[in-house]
């Protein structure tokens, strides 16, 4: 995979400008880590509605944090239909509510769209809601416009050691609560609340047999990760053997569906509370819809056997075995643009926050990458 060309930094939209115009952008400074935390609920969703209150009451978010919005509970949007019924709303939320700078991370739910439509391609425009939203505090700020198209590059990725501020990093970081259904989403919220830094770091490698560039990337990056990871803690295969059936599992890398020695949907693993999950696929965040018990790993040659457009694994399975939170791409984010996992599972395990850990090791904003999850996991 070649990394997508880089479209000029900020930006700006014209929707943004029109919502806080009126409305000063006061500096706060939050109290608390439930004070830091906007959760952005769809009205027009029953489920989303459900899954806002469920999160507020077990994380004690204040209500003020509550911004709702009324769009389409469709998996996918419009570019048009998203500054209109998600940015522009959330935007007056904060502003009106002067949360702009004490606000650190965003909740989205399920039952608010997955993807904004448009091209897509390295310079396409077609992004994850979530990771556009990122570039909110951003374009609240800035004077001039951004191209949309191409992905923005994250200034956060690899900043080890170092503290998320706005005035260092200008961007929100958005994860969002969504597993097959309500049930689900109540569950990683609750092995949230219950994650305790113990048990072991599956990391799956994937045999090359030939020269394949990004191949070797992408395995040198989960051998970089291995290396960093105390071994009673580890297990690693640098095989073509696929690893199914592992037990306390806390952290899991691997190539999901592009491992062409992986045929099984689901790996099978007892997952503990607070394990987290990626994978080197494309369209693992594709859907939440679940799929019918029969389907299972196909190719792109027969599109009959596909799952809402594509054959790859899915991030919704790994919640619905019993991970508490996973990555994913509604669309090809190129190899270079997934999650670093020599940058996520140091963080994770020393005790950052999931949404630190996962946007510490995701190098492009307004792209295809969804964190899935709460943005204040952390292991102790």
């Amino acid at each position: 995979m070649t990394p997508p060309r880089i479209s000029a930094s900020c930006l700006w939209a014209s929707a943004v400008l029109a919502t806080v115009a009126g409305f000063p952008l006061a500096a706060q400074t939050a109290p608390n880590a439930a004070a830091t935390v906007l959760v952005v609920v769809n009205d027009a969703s029953p489920v989303s509605r459900d899954i806002g209150e469920y999160y507020v009451l077990r994380r004690g978010i204040p209500l003020t944090n509550v911004c709702h919005i009324r769009t389409t509970r469709e998996e996918t949007i419009d570019r048009s239909a998203y500054f209109a019924q998600i940015t522009k709303p959330i935007a007056t939320c904060l502003v009106s509510r002067q949360l702009t700078e004490q606000i650190l991370y965003m909740v989205t739910t399920l039952g608010i769209p997955l993807r904004i439509a448009g091209k897509d391609g390295v310079t396409g425009d077609l992004a994850a809601v979530d990771s556009e939203l990122t570039m909110l505090y951003f374009d609240m700020h800035s004077k001039t416009r951004r191209l949309l198209d191409g992905y923005a590059p994250n200034p956060y990725f690899g900043k080890t050691g170092v503290k998320f501020t706005h005035t260092a990093f200008p961007f929100y970081m958005v994860a969002r609560l969504a597993a097959y259904d309500l049930e689900g989403v109540k569950a990683i919220i609750d092995r949230a609340l219950a994650a305790r830094n113990l048990g072991k770091v599956v990391i799956d490698m994937k045999a090359i047999p030939g020269f394949k560039s990004d191949d070797r990337q992408g395995n040198n990056w989960l051998r970089s990760a291995a290396l960093q990871i105390p071994k009673d803690r580890l297990i690693f295969d640098e095989t073509g053997t696929v690893l199914y059936g592992q037990t306390n599992v806390i952290g899991y890398a691997s190539w999901g569906s592009n491992d062409p020695n992986r045929h099984q949907r689901l790996v099978g693993f007892q997952w503990l509370p607070g394990a987290i999950a990626t994978e080197y696929v494309s369209t693992n965040a594709r859907t939440f819809d679940r799929p019918p018990k029969s389907w299972t790993l196909s190719d792109w040659g027969t599109p009959a056997k596909w799952w809402r457009g594509a054959p790859q694994s899915l991030t919704a399975d790994y919640l619905e075995e019993g991970a508490s939170a996973a990555t994913g791409h509604v669309n090809e984010p190129y190899l270079l643009a997934t999650p670093h996992p020599e940058y996520l599972f140091p963080a994770y395990l020393s005790g950052r926050n999931l949404a630190e850990s996962f946007y510490l090791s995701i190098p492009a904003l307004s792209w295809q990458n969804i964190v899935v999850g709460d943005p204040l996991m952390s292991l102790r």
